[in-house]
This record gives structure tokens, C-alpha cells and sequence, in this order.
């Protein structure tokens, strides 16, 4: 049976595929194929996990994104990126990225600094406990 003179596709084949890297993250935007011959979208995370013997192992998260959703799917996407970058710009600030992080969201500078030359730390032996 051919619909527009096409013969319909059933497999899960990816039809068109973009992937974006981050960091250990990879997340993958693939076009597939209904059975109908109709396109939809699926959204793959995937986390590369390091186990302790040494090897490596991927957990995935997916999502089907349907045509019809997709104008509500983007506006929403749009929004909420916007809100983040309006609300904290697009420097990234976490204890993750930067090793001398410290939280300043009710503090001041002086206040952290305050709290840096503060800090003392007490050597303790094993044979001492």
C-alpha cells in the first residue's frame, strides 16, 4: 500500500540526527518515523558513569515529542531559558565549575571574605582518637 506515493516506513530508523556534547552528558534530538509515516522527536540524555572496576556504563533518559506539541514544547522551553538567563545571565556559577565557590546568595563580599579568613582547620593523628 503506498500513501503519496510513498511507501510508509516502519522502522525506528532515524530519519535526521543532531547531537549536543556536555560534559559527561551527551543529548541526542533524533527524527524518526511512525508507522503512518508521520515524523516525530525523540530527546535521548545520556550520562556516561564510570564503575569502580574501571569501566563505563551510559544511563538514558528519552522523551517522544510529537509534532502537535511541538509549537507549546518550544514556546515553554523558550521561557523558562529566557527567565534563567534573565534572572542569573549566562556565566555559570556552581561549586562544580569553580573549586573556590562559596554560596553568596544573602551575603555580601565582605561577609565571604569575612568567612574565608575565619577558617581554621585542626589536625588530628589516628593514633590520638
Amino acid at each position: 500500500m503506498k500513501m503519496n506515493d510513498r511507501e510508509p516506513t516502519y522502522s525506528n530508523e532515524d530519519i535526521n540526527s543532531k547531537s549536543v556534547r556536555a560534559g559527561r552528558r551527551t543529548y541526542f534530538f533524533d527524527v524518526r518515523s511512525t508507522k503512518a509515516d508521520d515524523y516525530y522527536l525523540t530527546i535521548t540524555e545520556s550520562k556516561k558513569y564510570t564503575n569502580d572496576d574501571g569501566s563505563f556504563r551510559y544511563k538514558k533518559h528519552k522523551i517522544y515529542l510529537y509534532k502537535e506539541d511541538f509549537e507549546n514544547f518550544k514556546n515553554a522551553l523558550d521561557e523558562v531559558t529566557e527567565f534563567v538567563l534573565d534572572k542569573r545571565g549566562e556565566e555559570v556559577i556552581s561549586e562544580k565549575h569553580d573549586s573556590n565557590y562559596i554560596q553568596k546568595s544573602h551575603e555580601n563580599i565582605e561577609d565571604v571574605e569575612e568567612i574565608e579568613s575565619d577558617a581554621k582547620f585542626t589536625s588530628v593523628e589516628f593514633d590520638e582518637l
